[in-house]
């Protein structure tokens, strides 16, 4: 299988699997890391759909109120995006098409990370602007999306290209 688009080119890695013990592996590697999103998912959206039996609810302005409903279908869609890997897999179970489950479970996966980090910055500010004021609220919402691209984005790019390059110089 050639690699996709900007993917460095996988060499072997002693492990002397077969194709498809590769594909079982990553596809079981892949399931682990949605589990981890799924309970992280889980409990902020169970948070979130808390807010509304608060007593102070109902002092939200017309802002606070959009920006609540925003994370709130935000978070439901990523518990959709997870769960849809579970539902690819019960579709295409015994077509023996592994090699495409794992390309479409990596690409939930990253919808799911994106989504996540757009829920996680969005209700840090949705508290910051309740407790300290609208300014505040823009202020960690930027902050945090700053911070998630930095992390989730930036920095692995980075250690993958030195990787990549120690790899290809002989040293790693």
């Amino acid at each position: 299988m050639p690699p996709r688009r900007g993917a460095a080119v996988r060499q072997e890695d002693g492990r002397g699997e077969s194709t498809n013990q590769r594909l079982d592996r990553n596809w079981l590697e892949l399931l682990q890391e949605l589990r981890v999103m799924q309970t992280g998912i889980q409990i902020l959206t169970g948070f979130l759909l808390t807010l509304p039996f608060q007593g102070r609810f109902d002092e939200l302005d017309r802002f606070q109120v959009v920006v609540y409903l925003v994370l709130v279908t935000l978070s439901a869609i990523i518990t959709a995006v997870v769960l849809s890997a579970v539902n690819l897999h019960r579709v295409l179970f015994g077509l023996q098409v592994k090699a495409a489950l794992v390309r479409s479970g990596d690409r939930i996966m990253r919808a799911s990370i994106g989504l996540t980090g757009l829920v996680l910055s969005g209700t840090a500010g949705f508290i910051f602007d309740i407790v300290l004021g609208r300014r505040a609220g823009f202020l960690v919402t930027a902050g945090l999306l700053v911070v998630v691209v930095l992390l989730w984005v930036v920095y692995p790019r980075l250690v993958r290209s030195r990787a990549v390059a120690g790899r290809a110089g002989g040293s790693v």
